[in-house]
């Protein structure tokens, strides 16, 4: 039988911005993420070394390959998690993991990221259970010079420039209201998908040609055959070639959350300034 951990008053640690089990204040955790922003926010405050398991996703950095892989966000392996002996299990608010690992008595946190501001909230709660609360504000104020210094960048003939930015098949689009959305407006470009049906709809194709963006995001693996979509074809974005079609590494960093918010920006502004006959 496994018993639930106990923690006098005085040991507690922050719990997550969602709520869930009191962690002991240890000086050495033992640490499994069910989230790829969350193990990326780990490893950015410092430990990475106490890390003992990943969802199947965690890719970054290198060394979190090599790490035992618990599944993912419908199917987390609940016993290989027990038999981690972990005292620390971050997850996400759409995991199912949660309250079956409470049930067990394992210390469950759960984070939402959905935001820029929610991003911010993350890191901070975060560095405050593992005792990095100072470290956890520097990484916060570095995030928001890396998005100012990314949006320097954008030459003015970019800015309100009219964006597409697709996610996955569906076609599924990050809306205004998302942390990718909020990314692009700090860039200055304009998003044709509204916030209203949630943060990453999925979009009529028609609506796309209807509203015809100046530029188009995505990954590579949906938009390499976009011409072929009814009416894409005749798309200014398509006929100036004004597309970024990411790479899998490079949507990953797009589409997570975490604490290279930053640098995902910046990889946003080095393919803008590299597309052809883009407006000078």
């Amino acid at each position: 039988m496994i018993r639930p951990l106990q923690a006098s008053g005085s040991a507690l640690a922050v719990l997550g911005l969602l709520g869930g089990m009191a962690v002991p204040a240890l000086a050495q955790h033992r640490i499994v993420t069910l989230s790829p922003s969350l193990t990326e926010a780990v490893c950015a405050l410092g430990h990475c070394a106490e890390l003992v398991g990943t969802d199947r996703h965690s890719s970054w950095p290198g060394t979190v390959a090599k790490l035992p892989k618990v599944g993912g966000l419908a199917d987390a392996q609940i016993e290989h998690i027990v038999a981690l002996r972990p005292d620390m299990v971050l997850l996400g608010p759409r995991s199912r993991a949660g309250e079956r690992l409470t049930e067990l008595g394992v210390p469950v946190q759960t984070f939402d990221a959905r935001t820029h501001a929610d991003l911010k909230r993350m890191l901070l709660a975060l560095g405050q259970s593992l005792g990095e609360t100072a470290r956890a504000h520097e990484l916060v104020q570095r995030l928001e010079h890396e998005l100012e210094a990314a949006a320097r960048r954008v030459p003015p003939a970019l800015r309100g420039r009219t964006v597409y930015v697709e996610v996955g098949i569906g076609p599924t689009a990050a809306s205004t209201r998302s942390f990718i959305g909020e990314t692009v407006a700090r860039l200055g470009l304009v998003n044709i998908v509204s916030g209203d049906a949630g943060l990453f709809p999925r979009v009529n194709p028609e609506m796309v040609v209807r509203r015809s963006p100046d530029l188009i995001i995505g990954p590579q693996a949906t938009l390499s055959g976009m011409a072929e979509r009814p009416g894409w074809a005749g798309l200014q974005a398509l006929r100036r070639q004004q597309v970024c079609q990411l790479d899998a590494d490079r949507m990953d960093l797009l589409s997570r959350p975490g604490p290279r918010l930053g640098e995902a920006a910046q990889m946003l502004v080095d393919c803008l300034l590299a597309l052809p006959n883009r407006p000078r």
